[in-house]
């Protein structure tokens, strides 16, 4: 068994580091917003839903038009990639206007609900758009590269079979890990970054040092929406199908990533997304081989909900996060 494992694992840390880094950048939207308002933003999910198809609805409308002949394939991607992030970004603002700022000062419950609500609206809006234009609310995405490497491994090592790495993975390492480090260069190093890192540490505080609060706010739904839109795309192109509800497993694997590694916390968001992503990737492979047979890897998704009750009794401040003592 153990021999098995060990020839799957090179193809199972490419997969899983793909993965990993989806849920890596759609966490830092949840850790963001938690930061700045306490607020868990459940609709976070539907809004990476809504970037893959705001970036599919682009490469139809491009390839009905003609408009991609001549345009090398990484740059059309990256111009997909940029138009879901504006248009994810200004649904994000509009959200936290409409369904958010006015339940401010409510208790942390009702702003739930009203999360809950706006996730329900934006699965419903867009499987009507979908089923509207395409007559299914099932869509399959045309693949930007279909390249596929075989790393010869076996050849090196008799431990390790051969794996196969597509372009479209690398793509996504590389974009991800630009999104999560130029979020942490913006937040640590930016005239905005601090004034963000302030109001998550005391809003009253911040506002009294002239510090536009609104305005923080309003910009970190803006950038977290906008990471979240971009993941839609790169997620859209991994794995060629989407759905309107493929955000709310997704979002809730996230949101178990952000907890893992420290809810607020931007480094744990990224850490917790990784290894949500090498974990269940791990589990697809060889839960069958370590049961038995008795469970496939259909219950994959019982490991990242089975890390987040775990680290909520032992450790509920996560990874990275530190403990908030109570003042009396």
């Amino acid at each position: 068994m153990l021999g098995s494992m060990l020839q799957s694992l090179p193809q199972v840390l490419i997969d899983g580091l793909a993965l990993g880094a989806i849920y890596a950048v759609v966490a830092l939207g949840y850790t963001m917003v938690y930061g700045i308002l306490e607020l868990i933003n459940f609709a976070h999910g539907e809004i990476f839903m809504t970037g893959a198809f705001v970036g599919t609805a682009v490469l139809f409308m491009f390839q009905a038009f003609g408009w991609m002949q001549g345009i090398p394939s990484w740059l059309f991607y990256i111009l997909i990639i940029v138009v879901a992030m504006l248009i994810t970004g200004a649904l994000g603002v509009g959200i936290e206007r409409v369904a958010y700022r006015p339940l401010r000062k409510a208790p942390k419950l009702i702003s739930l609900i009203s999360a809950f609500g706006v996730s329900f609206v934006l699965q419903d809006v867009i499987r009507f758009i979908a089923e509207l234009k395409t007559g299914n609310f099932v869509v399959s995405t045309p693949t930007l590269f279909s390249e596929r490497f075989n790393l010869e491994l076996s050849s090196i090592s008799s431990v390790f079979s051969d794996a196969t790495i597509k372009a479209n993975t690398v793509f996504i390492l590389i974009v991800a890990i630009l999104l999560m480090a130029g979020l942490d260069l913006f937040v640590n190093h930016t005239k905005w970054g601090v004034a963000m890192r302030a109001v998550a540490q005391d809003r009253e505080t911040a506002s009294l040092m002239s510090i536009n609060v609104n305005k923080v706010i309003v910009l970190t739904f803006f950038i977290g929406s906008a990471l979240g839109g971009s993941t839609g795309v790169l997620f859209a192109q991994q794995y060629g199908t989407i759905d309107p509800y493929i955000g709310f497993i997704l979002g809730m694997k996230a949101f178990t990533a952000a907890v893992l590694g420290g809810i607020g916390n931007i480094r744990g968001a990224m850490f917790g997304g990784l290894v949500i992503g090498v974990l269940e990737m791990f589990a697809s492979s060889n839960l069958g081989l370590m049961t038995s047979g008795n469970f496939g890897a259909e219950y994959k998704d019982v490991f990242a909900f089975m890390i987040l009750i775990v680290v909520l009794i032992f450790k509920p401040e996560g990874l990275f996060g530190r403990a908030v003592k109570e003042k009396v």
